[in-house]
């Protein structure tokens, strides 16, 4: 018998972790385009006067559409390079960012902002892809991903900092073009940079299914942000249910297609299963708990905008580093241990931020904020090289592009859940302190919101005023306790999850001997198919990189 001897996989050198620095140009411009129009709303309606729902749909649309077509950007980048894929979002991205920049009327910003989400799908799922492609040392790929996972937040972070900051010296459409300088470096570095890496084996692109995939996701993503925003309605209860339908029959195509989408085989991995769940929970709580955060800054506290956005930055700032130690800690003992480490310590935040009163010191609210983010960071990081590490790297774009998918369902499901929850309560909190005398529509006003809340008790007389404005201020904290009891919860189940599935998925030398750089996997319930079977076709063999320059 002849023993064939195993070969470490490559390190990474200057020039793929040059490479890296590039890949976060596109990372931090569309997480940032998810947040940036927060403050620029009020100049942009004072300008092109949009109606309510047509400014609604000027800061949904962009989430909307990235949704929808994370999954078909994703297998098109495995199918025509993801690279190529890279650069044409990057020119797509920068166009659409003029347009937006310049838009006449709120229609054409509509339609800038759908376009520009088009070209912010290009972008994500290829972003990671070629993490996999660059990094193929295990250690390596870990750290590159806990870097991608703190520019993501970073981004989301900064956006509305950022807005603000040129808002105070040029006009509305600054916060687009921002994008344009860095569309164009990427477009410069990345072919000097970047390798160009497709499946040979993809066969042709399943158009019925990027169809269904879109008509899954824009359903239910726009059903669950007007359930948020308010209740539950027939429309948005349809709309739900419509998208599951379209999910089911995407499902079922990738199950009898000769050339899927997404090889559903992949969900037989503990690892990448478990991954993409992890992920879904941690954005389920991030961004449901974020609402609460900044009402609570600008509104209780009395901050302007541009000084919330910054206060905000704080927690993302102090926990920079924790996707790195995670990384190191997680080298050392069973990564399941480590991830529900990071659900119970963002727990513990959460519960720290639920005990918080109107004259609680600034800066324990935002300690206990910074503990819930740095285990989220946590959690997200290791779930994202996990799920990375356990994907054939000839399916790296679609794995990609599901996971990105399942984040950002989360974050939509962590909106109109924990909103729901932190609304009511607030609702029947101040149901008592509401004066009587108030017109109908005042008193509907206050029971909406606390800034609602604020701008009726600007307008009554003396003391009526500042007792109703404490009212308020108290009846929203019992809903920030509420839906932060919520997330620590939510947490607690995430860290349960995490240790029952992940625990002994363990990673073996990667991109290693005759598996043409797949990674295998063990302890898992049911591993992946043997190189060679399943949709992938012919998944044993390597994926080919196209060109090296």
């Amino acid at each position: 018998m002849t023993f064939t001897p195993y070969a470490p996989p490559p390190r990474a050198g200057r020039r793929e972790w040059t490479a890296l620095v590039v890949l976060l140009l596109p990372c931090l411009l569309v997480s940032m385009d998810v947040s940036v129009l927060y403050f620029a709303v009020p100049f942009l309606s004072a300008e092109l006067a949009p109606s309510g729902v047509e400014q609604l749909w000027i800061l949904d649309v962009y989430g909307f559409v990235l949704a929808g077509l994370l999954i078909t950007m994703g297998a098109l980048g495995d199918r025509i390079g993801r690279r190529r894929l890279l650069l044409g979002g990057a020119v797509l991205f920068g166009i659409a960012s003029a347009l937006a920049a310049y838009a006449q009327s709120p229609g054409m910003l509509i339609a800038a902002r759908a376009v520009l989400g088009i070209g912010g799908a290009t972008l994500m799922p290829s972003t990671l892809a070629l993490i996999r492609n660059l990094f193929h040392d295990a250690g390596q790929r870990g750290r590159a991903v806990a870097i991608w996972s703190g520019g993501m937040m970073g981004g989301i972070a900064v956006g509305p900092v950022l807005s603000g900051v040129l808002l105070e010296h040029f006009w509305w459409g600054s916060v687009f073009l921002i994008n344009a300088p860095a569309m164009v470096l990427l477009l410069v570095a990345g072919p000097l940079l970047l390798p160009e890496f497709r499946n040979p084996a993809a066969g042709r692109f399943d158009l019925p299914g990027s169809l269904l995939s879109l008509a899954a996701m824009l359903p239910v993503v726009y059903g669950i942000k007007e359930m948020a925003r308010n209740g539950i309605e027939v429309p948005s209860a349809l709309a739900v249910v419509a998208g599951l339908l379209a999910a089911a029959a995407f499902v079922r195509r990738q199950r009898t297609a000769r050339h899927p989408m997404l090889d559903l085989e992949l969900f037989r991995h503990r690892g990448y299963s478990g991954s993409v769940l992890m992920n879904l929970l941690a954005m389920f709580a991030l961004v449901g708990s974020a609402v609460f955060f900044t009402q609570y800054l600008q509104s209780v506290r009395g901050m302007s905008p541009l000084e919330a956005a910054l206060w905000n930055v704080v927690p993302t700032l102090a926990v920079g580093g924790m996707a790195p130690v995670a990384t190191d800690l997680a080298q050392r003992m069973d990564r399941a241990f480590v991830i529900a480490g990071g659900f119970l310590a963002a727990a513990g935040g959460f519960l720290w931020v639920s005990r918080t009163a109107a004259d609680t010191p600034l800066w324990v609210v935002l300690l206990g904020a910074s503990v819930y983010a740095a285990g989220l960071v946590m959690v997200m990081s290791l779930g994202t090289e996990l799920a990375l590490g356990v994907a054939p790297p000839q399916r790296a774009g679609s794995a990609s592009a599901l996971l990105e998918s399942g984040s950002e369902l989360g974050g939509a499901l962590g909106l109109a859940l924990l909103g729901t929850l932190g609304s009511t309560v607030y609702r029947g909190d101040i149901d008592g302190a509401v004066p009587g005398g108030l017109p109908a529509g005042a008193a509907d006003t206050v029971r909406e919101t606390l800034a609602g809340a604020a701008a009726v008790a600007g307008e009554l007389p003396g003391r009526a005023g500042e007792a109703l404005l404490a009212a308020a201020r108290t009846a929203f904290l019992g809903g920030l306790h509420a839906a932060m009891l919520g997330s620590a919860a939510v947490m607690v189940l995430g860290a349960l999850l995490a240790a029952a599935l992940l625990r002994g998925v363990r990673k073996q030398p990667a991109d290693a001997g005759g598996e043409g750089g797949r990674q295998s996997v063990t302890g898992g319930l049911a591993d992946a198919p043997a190189p060679g079977n399943g949709p992938a076709g012919a998944a044993g063999g390597p994926e080919a990189p196209v060109t090296r320059s």
